[in-house]
């Protein structure tokens, strides 16, 4: 048990200790700072800035959780307060197996669909022109993947509230919403940060769907219908090519770095939150 304890302690630091040996080459003659805040980007000439890819990788991913957070809380509230109790057993299945099918099918689903959808459709409607591989198609993809993930764990937070609490505040005459709002949300707002924070994470690290639908095209994004280049693309597009240039495979392995810390940053700020709530 002891063992298995260190394990999983040691895990994270080993993976951040061997990311920052690896990228060492990239620090002679350019500071941390300089590296994060430039978007020039060209590996040939030495020059890496990280800014494009890391805009990016958070607008992709902040987009789609602004489109798939409601809709998961709206359907859990719906399937465990309002459906009937076959519709929640029918739907568990259907939800784990969306949240089992390979992300490049849903790469290969968001090229056919979503790419045209965007280019044909949305940008047009908003008076711009795109060509359909952009951040809002990756986000849109990103959100579909996200979905099951999410509601499976927004499901189970629910179910883990007692049913007696509810039935208590509708005896005393509240209203289902009210019910809702200030029992189940409240009891359950742990998990559902909980559930978001997760969820945030595996978004952000998400790759092969996204690298598919996104352009990985390094540039500033100024709007949703330009194209992007997350930082997983980055590294899946580049490690094995190029390493000629001794600086290149450094500059990959600072980019998996750069994740691993956003991703670690933004669980410790939802851990925060947690720790708030709990405190409410």
């Amino acid at each position: 048990m002891v063992v298995c304890l260190m394990f999983f302690l040691m895990l994270p630091l080993a993976i951040a200790a061997g990311l920052i040996v690896k990228s060492t080459g990239l620090f002679e003659g350019r500071s941390i700072g300089t590296l994060i805040t430039s978007s020039e980007w060209a590996p040939w000439e030495g020059k890496f800035g990280f800014f494009p890819f890391i805009l990016s990788s958070l607008w992709v991913t902040v987009v789609a959780l602004v489109i798939a957070i409601p809709f998961c809380l709206l359907s859990a509230i719906y399937l465990t307060q309002f459906a009937p109790g076959w519709v929640l057993k029918f739907m568990r299945p259907v939800i784990d197996i969306l949240a089992g099918i390979p992300s490049v099918v849903y790469g290969v689903w968001g090229v056919l669909v979503i790419v045209p959808f965007v280019s044909e459709q949305l940008a047009p409607f908003f008076n711009t022109e795109s060509l359909g591989y952009s951040i809002l198609a990756g986000a849109l993809v990103l959100a579909v993947m996200s979905v099951p993930y999410i509601l499976n764990m927004l499901l189970e937070v629910f179910r883990q509230i007692p049913v007696e609490l509810g039935e208590a505040s509708l005896a005393l005459g509240s209203t289902k919403w009210e019910t809702i709002k200030h029992i189940f949300l409240r009891k359950g707002a742990t998990g559902i940060i909980s559930a978001y924070g997760l969820g945030f994470s595996k978004a952000l690290g998400e790759t092969i769907a996204v690298m598919m639908v996104i352009g990985n095209v390094v540039q500033v994004p100024t709007s949703v219908f330009d194209a992007g280049y997350p930082l997983p693309a980055l590294v899946a597009n580049n490690y094995g090519e190029m390493m000629s240039i001794p600086s290149y495979d450094a500059a990959l392995m600072f980019g998996s770095l750069l994740l691993f810390v956003i991703i670690i940053a933004i669980n410790v700020i939802f851990r925060y939150m947690i720790y708030k709530s709990e405190a409410l």
